[in-house]
């Protein structure tokens, strides 16, 4: 059967945006509060606990692998978003606004990984879901010293790409666990 990664994404995302969707009605844009380095501290988090999940194979609290995996690309989305955000912006946003935001940055994400899909092939297909993992986790590190950098990087791409790149690393891991 052959695949097809651009219904296999929009399936996953679809996920992502529901859920997304609805805490905004339920909590509003608080998350509006959190600075950058917060933001990149919980989906440092989600990684972990998915690579301890990964290695222990027990949850005590009740989550699995794929919620983790959608909160680190619902936390991407954000990032991005406050990246572009003004600061003096109101914290308040309406649920619509936050919809047409969210696929904006879905779509421009998608869009790079389309452009690596035809650079790399398809490769991802035959990683491991932990190896996904970790490149998450890479790349966390990797934002946490641009953030520690105040921002400024000599020869590597900014967050925002990172952001990108781990969204689809997740995307990657739930079509890889069947959650596609």
């Amino acid at each position: 059967m052959a695949n097809n990664t651009s219904a296999e994404f929009d399936a996953v995302i679809s996920t992502c945006k529901t859920l997304f969707i609805k805490k905004t009605k339920d909590y509003g844009t608080a998350w509006r509060i959190l600075r950058p380095s917060s933001i990149t501290d919980q989906i440092f988090i989600k990684a972990q606990r998915i690579r301890t999940l990964e290695e222990k194979k027990v949850s005590k609290v009740g989550e699995n692998i794929s919620d983790e995996y959608i909160g680190i690309i619902n936390y991407c989305v954000i990032a991005m978003m406050q990246l572009e955000l003004d600061e003096n912006a109101a914290l308040e946003l309406n649920a619509d606004e936050v919809s047409v935001n969210f696929d904006q940055k879905i779509n421009e994400t998608k869009e790079l990984m389309f452009a690596k899909n035809h650079d790399y092939g398809e490769v991802w297909r035959e990683m491991r879901v932990s190896s996904l993992t970790d490149l998450i986790l890479m790349k966390i590190l990797r934002v946490k010293q641009i953030e520690d950098n105040l921002g400024k990087t000599i020869a590597s791409e900014g967050v925002k790409a990172n952001y990108q790149d781990m969204i689809n690393y997740s995307v990657f891991a739930l079509i890889k666990l069947g959650t596609a």
